[in-house]
């Protein structure tokens, strides 16, 4: 089985601990760059689609939910985000036979993020806005027939006070291990 992982930088995190997971029942491949915001993805969906994949397992919002500090306006606006999953799941599904698993935006600390982000004068993240993308993927679900794997609740139920770093996204060696295995067993148990 061919298992092609999409996303962005929490996605680089846990590939390593899928393909451990997975060894033996599926060759697991994501690309070594960050993999960025749903609009990111849209520009290199051929290179997905050429590696014929049996299962594709996306995980893309939480760059489109940055807030540049000279705006109030989302990095990709809920209206694209929306128009980016249809396109995303209208292409890998007309030009490829493979399940398609799109995941929630994990949790943050928006406290810790931002205070991060505030030195380095960038971006920012907002709780209320996980919380907003997440519920416009899982209306996208609905109407696309879409299978959701859950990994805010992932995160929410191991406690991301234990598990995020210190920049308040990303997640420790046990935070990316816990996702690796649930990202794993989602592919393993078909829905």
């Amino acid at each position: 089985m061919n298992v092609v992982l999409i996303g962005d930088s929490i996605r680089m995190g846990y590939q390593k601990h899928v393909q451990a997971e997975l060894t033996g029942f599926a060759e697991v491949w994501g690309a070594d760059e960050n993999g960025g915001s749903s609009q990111k993805v849209l520009g290199y969906l051929d290179s997905v689609i050429e590696r014929a994949p049996d299962v594709v397992h996306i995980n893309a919002g939480l760059h489109d939910l940055r807030r540049p500090f000279d705006s109030t306006a989302n990095q990709v606006t809920l209206e694209d985000y929306y128009r980016n999953i249809r396109t995303i799941t209208e292409r890998i599904r007309s030009e490829t036979s493979a399940r398609l698993i799109w995941a929630t935006t994990t949790p943050l600390d928006e406290e810790w993020h931002n205070r991060v982000h505030e030195e380095l004068g960038d971006f920012r993240r907002f709780a209320v806005d996980v919380n907003t993308y997440n519920e416009g993927l899982l209306d996208q679900a609905r109407i696309l027939d879409l299978e959701i794997n859950d990994l805010n609740a992932v995160v929410i139920k191991a406690g991301p006070e234990k598990i995020l770093s210190q920049d308040g996204v990303h997640f420790t060696d046990e935070g990316y291990a816990v996702l690796g295995k649930a990202v794993a067993d989602f592919i393993r148990h078909s829905h």
